[in-house]
């Protein structure tokens, strides 16, 4: 069980407790700023895959199918090894959070193309009867009622994105999964795999499910007021 019953152990992972959560909180820090760049992209591209212009779909099908098929490790490899060999490194953590958002970007990109397309037309028809050009219409028209629909795919995706600065390993990062690794290795920690694999699995949990409970109860509070509009009508 890795020494997870032995108190030596535990005492090793509270006496080191700092590196757990310097480990967390650049996890922290790595999600929140790939969470903006994803969401920005995703919006961007997610517009553009539902926009007239065959020209604007195909850039946005090009992007979303080349990242989804390719893995995140690779992309994240690729990205901090291909610039710091050709003498123009941008760090660990700068490759890591643009990787991850540009990873993240092509699904909810996806996630908002979905929601947008499950308006009905004729919301669009009468929008542009009233006058409203194109991001008018999206911005007061279509994006608010499809938000019910793309909140819960997009939590599970900022989920994932939590989960995946995990990647961050494989380019010797300090987020929380490399750090933890370290101390199990290290040459005066290393045995007390078992408390501190599950002090990382735990400060994961603490981070990603407010997440869903926050949206969730988001998600049941806007199905609540559609269904009190309804019966007021």
């Amino acid at each position: 069980m890795g020494n997870l019953f032995s108190l030596d152990a535990w005492m090793m992972v509270w006496h080191y407790k700092d590196t757990f959560i310097l480990g967390f909180l650049t996890t922290v820090q790595v999600s929140l700023i790939s969470l903006l760049i994803s969401l920005t992209l995703g919006l961007i591209f997610g517009l553009l895959a539902t926009s007239n212009k065959l020209s604007l779909q195909a850039i946005a099908r090009v992007y979303v199918e080349f990242i989804q098929n390719t893995p995140l490790l690779l992309q994240i490899c690729f990205l901090y090894y291909a610039l710091s060999f050709s003498g123009n490194g941008i760090g660990i953590l700068a490759s890591g959070i643009i990787s991850i958002g540009l990873y993240h970007g092509a699904y909810m990109a996806e996630v908002i193309r979905a929601g947008i397309q499950s308006i009905h037309k004729g919301q669009f028809e009468a929008a542009q009867s009233q006058g409203f050009d194109y991001f008018g219409t999206m911005y007061y028209i279509i994006l608010p009622q499809s938000i019910k629909i793309i909140l819960p795919p997009m939590v599970n995706q900022v989920v994932n994105l939590v989960k995946n600065t995990s990647c961050l390993y494989i380019i010797g990062g300090t987020d929380l999964i490399s750090l933890t690794y370290n101390f199990v290795t290290g040459a005066s920690t290393g045995g007390a795999y078992g408390p501190a694999y599950l002090v990382c699995g735990l400060l994961f949990f603490v981070f990603c499910y407010p997440l869903s409970k926050l949206a969730s109860n988001w998600e049941n509070n806007l199905k609540k007021r559609d269904r009190m509009s309804s019966t007021a009508k």
